[in-house]
């Protein structure tokens, strides 16, 4: 599986630090539960680009 420039394999999330969350129990607006949104997102676009390089296999 060759990465290309044009499509380049998603890159993950930073995962918040030490001191990142402020421990007032923020709800949606915690950096633990966006984080944990975008490693969602990420997921689901790695498994999409990970199509996409079979896919570009499979006729090249």
């Amino acid at each position: 599986m060759d990465e290309n420039a044009e499509d380049p394999r998603p890159l993950p999330p930073r995962e918040p630090g030490p001191f990142d969350c402020c421990g007032n129990e923020c709800g949606e607006a915690c950096v633990w539960t966006i984080y944990r949104q975008l490693q969602r997102r990420h997921e689901r676009e790695l498994d999409a680009w990970l199509l996409r390089q079979l896919d570009a296999d499979d006729q090249g």
